[in-house]
């Protein structure tokens, strides 16, 4: 792309000296002009120019460049030589998306001493490009960065997905700053423009009251990242056929090299289950009152083997710790059965739940949002709901 002030049109109303942010114009003889050493072709100054005096230009030749992008790769997370789940529910999701592409579903995985790339073809992907070298056996963003950047400008994919993990959310950024491309994160949704092949994705905006689709229409490689459980994980398929590729490094090589050297890693302990990996969970909100009202949902979960979840508004209050909070601004779920008490169903929180197989809603207000999404409601007080439900379902249970 290029930019270029058309002189005949510019009548020096000094418009886009003020729109640009980064300081990138100035007159001379009354006709603006452009310092390149500081533009980044944002186009502020093109859609605030009055006079069509500012134009850029999209070459034939970037679309060539485009062209040459083909395929669909995801970077597949690994903790202690154990693929994650993030990266069976990406194998899926780039599945649909390279069979609607007609293009290959390839895959990156980092470690040491893997032993499991097979496992990855069993759930989709056409390629596999193992690295396997000591350094990379935990996870340390310059030889991750390094050698994802390598692979993807030697075999250009035109859509890279990672995962919107803690490590992803470190990964992609950086990823994505060295091959100049554009990234959009913690996606809920994506899809494919048949039209143009720009792969939609979609993300909450503004605090989560709206979803906005965003496209990447110049560069290549198109890269989201992509929240956890909110897509289903790929199936194993043991027929299926496809390619490991081992990729070698030596030593020393710049590619592995690292400013920062992990001396110890210490696991969080923690004596709860995991909300995001749970089958069922059964979740607090605001209409449970008090902080001392969490002693029923624990029971209630206790007693069907589920988690404790917590909506934004009782972990503010300090009623639950953060880590069990779901929602945009928490965790991602996506149990079996999720027992939503005293929520009201705001996007935010919806966001966080609402791929759940069974929605069970119980809130007093019958016109609450979340009966909208549930598959079973309960229009009633939670405070004798549910102690009513943990009742019969120990009986049930025989507990």
């Amino acid at each position: 792309m290029s930019i270029e002030i058309v002189q005949q049109k510019c009548v020096g109303c000094q418009l886009c000296i003020k729109v640009c942010p980064y300081a990138a114009m100035e007159m001379v003889n009354k006709i603006a002009v452009i310092d390149f050493d500081k533009c980044t072709l944002c186009g502020a100054c093109v859609s605030e120019c009055k006079f069509d005096a500012i134009v850029l230009r999209r070459h034939h030749e970037d679309k060539e460049k485009l062209t040459a992008y083909k395929g669909v790769w995801i970077f597949c997370e690994q903790k202690k030589g154990v693929v994650q789940s993030i990266s069976y529910e990406l194998l899926g999701e780039g599945r649909r998306l390279a069979d609607r592409l007609g293009v290959e579903l390839s895959s990156i995985l980092l470690g040491h001493a893997i032993v499991k790339a097979d496992d990855l073809i069993q759930r989709g992907a056409d390629k596999v490009y193992v690295v396997d070298a000591p350094v990379l056996e935990n996870y340390q963003d310059e030889p991750y960065t390094n050698v994802c950047v390598d692979l993807i400008e030697e075999h250009k994919p035109e859509i890279v997905l990672i995962g919107a993990t803690t490590i992803g959310r470190s990964l992609a950024p950086r990823i994505a700053t060295k091959l100049r491309t554009g990234l959009t994160a913690d996606c809920t949704s994506l899809d494919i423009d048949d039209e143009t092949r720009n792969l939609l994705q979609t993300r909450p905006a503004f605090g989560g009251n709206i979803m906005a689709t965003i496209l990447c229409t110049d560069y290549r490689p198109q890269m989201a990242t992509v929240r956890h459980k909110v897509m289903k994980e790929a199936l194993i398929d043991k027929k299926r056929k496809g390619q490991v590729i081992l990729k070698e490094y030596q030593k020393k090589s710049p590619s592995l090299a690292s400013r920062t050297t992990i001396i110890e890693t210490v696991e969080e302990l923690s004596s709860t289950i995991n909300i995001a990996e749970a089958d069922i969970i059964v979740t607090g909100g605001r209409g449970i009152g008090k902080t001392e009202n969490f002693s029923m949902i624990e029971e209630l979960a206790k007693t069907i083997g589920g988690a404790v979840g917590a909506s934004r508004a009782t972990v503010d209050a300090g009623w639950i710790p953060y880590s069990h909070q779901v929602g945009q601004t928490g965790k991602t779920v996506c149990p079996k059965v999720y027992i939503a008490c005293g929520i009201s169903g705001q996007i935010q929180h919806l966001i966080g739940m609402q791929s759940s197989k069974i929605i069970v809603a119980i809130n007093k207000d019958p016109n609450a949002p979340i009966f909208k999404i549930a598959t079973y409601g309960i229009v009633g007080d939670v405070c004798e709901v549910v102690p009513a439900l943990t009742k019969a379902f120990k009986k049930a249970l025989g507990k």
